[in-house]
């Protein structure tokens, strides 16, 4: 067992997660078995650095940082025992986070305002990444030999955070952590003395989730570090962007562990994707790799946005091997701003003025190669320094503080502790009530959850006016959004594009340099967006951001890029010809221009002029023996027809109150007329051949010229009557029809009462009836006498034209149902032109021989 527990400092160093982290914790705090933990401190790889910068004070406060870096991780495939990698290089970054504690600390001491009469002193301590280290050093700072601090700012990562706080929780000491993000780190009942000056990691997702909807990158890919960071981000992710039409489509997570293999099986996925924009929450060293994979495939088209883990690393920037990836990158960073008189104070610092800074001097030896120690202290392999050496006039990333984001971060929480002391530390007024004055705090009797009760309800104020206060453990959200961008000479550079404050985001998109080249928007769907018009239809078994476009339906549209249905217009409102905007539907009515009606025009007009040139013939040979049988009433008759023709005219045109009067009472009218006319011609028929029989002799007398006008007369009066009283009550009236839906509404006489209709209509059926029955009695009377079969045979096609045209009314749509009536009309009037005077007109045109009185009585 103690085997197998020697590896667990070693995963410590390698695994930030909090679990893992804690595991050596709950071991080593078990007393049941000492052989483990004798096993555990038997096996150490190396002690913790012994350098540290202290200033003496009233009141201490400890400062941990990562001053050194452990190298780059290699692939380990957990089949031999790990080789202890010692802390090397010295991490230029967290050196100037040190050195703006101190300058915060001594800017402060200079304030008569803030902990007057109070100093403050420091420790600061190098954790080289290890949290082992970080451990023992934080007991060392609350509890070890010397000045114990009331207060550490530390915590370069949230796994460090967790561990110094769920140690130092119990004795109430207060953490400012300047890194640590995680979201976890915000409850205030695991961790009730943590603080920080970095939003939690749900607000930098949120910011990234909003951009990916604002752009309308809906198939995008990410890549997490496989860790509470890149997990949470995945899970807050979602939650951000569900409902909103965004989908990932590829997850894929990568282990610093296994960073080589896993950045070749990543770029891979990558080159082979269809997303153009692509997530990645990791470390910049990760970042880096995987970079450095996709360079060698050339794949240069991808647009990255980045978390503020490594969207302002220097070390990504300035490795020209990726650049080509990397142009174009889009980032949340922290927040930056200017620290007055900090750069000044670095470009001061000196050995020879610092003899007890082991970490400047170790600075010295890095960039001018020599030792500014005595000579006989100095390194073999180093000369010793001339004296000129100076940071003044050099230009040099430790002093460069034009975006300074983490050392402000520092900045903030000495302020944040600073005036929590000052909170602490100040006498009430005497002149404040007796219940409120309470016992002043010495520098000297400083108690940890005092000043954490004060830490949590103290607003901080710097001296540039940046006024803030922790809400729980955080502050309030703010964020800086960063573009990498091509330069002349080579390197990418960071340039700031907008910022985020809470949930409002400030972006000047024409700043943006995207992976293109170009000031256009990448695009990264899986399906172009809808335009309007169309509706997105999702494809069966694929995410809701793949789907095909179709057409909004007639009467239905789509105003607006991407929509997910179309909209029914208003009842009196249609689709236009795009299906974008609803417009009032064009006004439709049976006219003389269109073709319908210029061909029933047409056979209107012709059907009156062929009934006027029967007229003609017909007058002309009026004393023939054909033309001379019921010579009035076929007068009348010719003349009813060409009413019936020239009535159907009144139907065509755009309807008005007067047209929609006169059409029925005039169609209504020439037909009973018309069928009156017919009635009495076979009336007479008949009353001929009954007189001829004896004892029927007076029959004809009481039938005579006289009373068949006056019959006509009678049938047609009824017709009046019923149409001027359906007229008076309840005429037809122009209406617009919206029944049938569509891009015209028909303009027409609508019905008000279909009982008035319908009297009309069944008037003229029951002459027609009683003509056909008549009609039909007198068939077989003499063919050359009588015109029984001619008017048999109309009445059959008037009748079977009428009986059609019911249904057919009823169920055309728009105009056509006043073409169907024209039809019928028409119909219905040659039928009995044809029927009646065509076999006449032959006669006495064509075969004049006929035409004689012997010819017709030789039966």
């Amino acid at each position: 067992m103690s085997a197998s527990m020697c590896w667990l400092p070693w995963l410590l160093t390698r695994w930030p997660s909090s679990a893992l982290s804690l595991l050596l914790l709950s071991v080593v705090g078990k007393q049941t078995d000492l052989k483990v933990v004798q096993a555990i401190v038997c096996s150490q790889w190396g002690a913790p650095r012994n350098e540290s910068l202290t200033q003496d004070g009233d009141v201490i406060i400890g400062g941990l940082f990562n001053l050194h870096y452990i190298p780059s991780a290699l692939d380990h495939g957990f089949t031999k025992p790990p080789h202890y990698e010692p802390c090397t290089g010295l991490d230029l970054e967290p050196l100037k986070y040190m050195y703006a504690m101190a300058f915060v600390v001594e800017e402060i001491n200079r304030n008569s305002t803030l902990l007057p009469g109070v100093k403050l002193g420091y420790r600061i301590f190098d954790c080289c990444g290890r949290y082992p280290w970080g451990l023992k050093t934080a007991l060392d700072l609350v509890g070890g030999n010397g000045q114990s601090v009331s207060l550490v700012i530390g915590g370069s990562s949230s796994t460090l955070a967790i561990i110094l706080s769920r140690i130092l929780g119990p004795l109430s000491v207060p953490v400012i952590s300047y890194l640590a993000s995680c979201p976890c780190l915000s409850d205030r009942h695991q961790f009730p003395n943590f603080f920080r000056t970095i939003p939690s990691d749900i607000y930098q997702v949120r910011v990234i989730a909003q951009l990916a909807i604002r752009f309308h990158w809906t198939w995008i890919g990410a890549v997490l570090e496989n860790t509470d960071y890149g997990q949470l981000a995945l899970q807050v992710f979602h939650e951000e962007i569900t409902g909103k039409g965004v989908c990932l489509e590829f997850i894929e997570t990568v282990r610093s562990e296994t960073i080589v293999s896993d950045a070749r099986r990543v770029a891979l996925i990558i080159q082979a994707s269809f997303a153009r924009v692509i997530l990645i929450f990791c470390w910049f060293i990760d970042v880096k790799q995987l970079f450095l994979e996709l360079a060698t495939r050339n794949v240069t088209d991808r647009q990255f946005v980045a978390s503020e883990a490594w969207s302002t690393s220097d070390d990504l920037l300035q490795d020209p091997a990726i650049s080509k990836v990397a142009d174009g990158v889009l980032g949340v960073a922290i927040r930056s701003s200017t620290i007055p008189g900090f750069e000044y104070y670095l470009r001061k610092l000196h050995p020879l003025q610092r003899p007890d800074d082991e970490f400047l001097r170790e600075l010295w030896e890095t960039e001018f190669g020599c030792s500014p120690e005595d000579r006989s202290l100095q390194k073999a392999s180093l000369p010793p320094c001339k004296g000129t050496e100076s940071l003044e006039g050099v230009q040099h990333p430790f002093t460069d503080t034009s975006q300074l984001r983490v050392s402000y971060n520092v900045y903030l929480a000495v302020y944040a502790a600073a005036h929590a002391l000052h909170s602490l530390l100040s006498c009430p007024s005497i002149n404040s009530p007796r219940n409120n004055i309470s016992s002043c705090s010495s520098p000297k009797h400083i108690k940890p959850i005092e000043l954490l009760q004060h830490l949590n309800n103290v607003t901080v104020t710097t001296p540039q006016g940046d006024m803030f206060y922790f809400h729980g453990a955080d502050i309030p959200a703010t964020y800086d959004l960063v573009n990498w961008q091509n330069t002349p000479e080579g390197p990418l550079k960071l340039v700031l594009i907008g910022r985020v404050d809470g949930t409002d985001i400030h972006l000047n998109e024409s700043a943006i340099q995207w992976s293109t080249g170009s000031n256009q928007v990448p695009v990264s769907v899986c399906s172009e967006s809808c335009p309007p018009g169309t509706r997105m239809a999702n494809r069966k078994g694929e995410p809701v951001c793949c789907f095909d476009c179709i057409p909004c339906a007639e009467g239905e549209i789509s105003n607006k890029t991407g929509s997910l249905h179309c909209e029914r217009c208003p009842s009196e409102f249609w689709s236009n010809v795009e299906r974008t905007a609803c417009i009032p539907p064009q006004l439709d009515f049976l006219s003389f221009n269109e073709a319908l009606g210029i061909t029933l025009t047409t056979a209107a007009v012709s059907g009156a002029m062929v009934t006027t040139a029967v007229f003609v013939v017909f007058l002309y040979y009026r004393h023939s023996p054909v033309r001379a049988n019921n010579s009035e009433l076929s007068f009348l008759l010719l003349l009813s027809l060409k009413l019936c023709f020239l009535c159907s005219l009144v139907f065509i045109g755009r309807p008005s109150v007067w047209s929609c009067r006169l059409q029925q009472a005039a169609f209504g009218i020439s037909f009973v007329l018309c069928v009156s006319c017919l009635l009495v011609k076979t009336i007479v028929v008949l009353a001929v051949f009954r007189s001829a029989r004896p004892g029927a002799e007076a029959l004809m007398k009481w039938f005579g010229p006289l009373q068949q006008r006056g019959s006509v007369c009678f049938f047609t009066c009824i017709q009046v009557i019923i149409c001027a009283t359906w007229l008076f009550l309840s005429p037809p009236v122009p209406k617009h029809d919206l029944g049938f839906q569509g891009s015209k509404v028909t303009l027409k006489c609508a019905m008000a009462s279909v009982v008035g209709f319908s009297l009309v209509l069944g008037y003229i059926g029951l002459l027609a009836c009683t003509c056909l029955l008549l009609a039909f009695l007198a068939r077989k009377l003499p063919d050359k006498f009588n015109e029984a079969k001619l008017i048999t045979f109309s009445m059959l096609i008037f009748c079977v034209v009428w009986v059609t045209f019911v249904p057919a009314y009823i169920s055309s749509p728009g105009k056509y149902v006043v073409a169907v009536e024209i039809f019928a009309i028409l119909a219905s009037s040659y039928g009995l032109l044809l029927c009646i005077f065509a076999p006449k007109c032959f006669i006495i045109l064509l075969r004049p021989k006929k035409n004689t009185k012997k010819h017709l009585m030789s039966r």
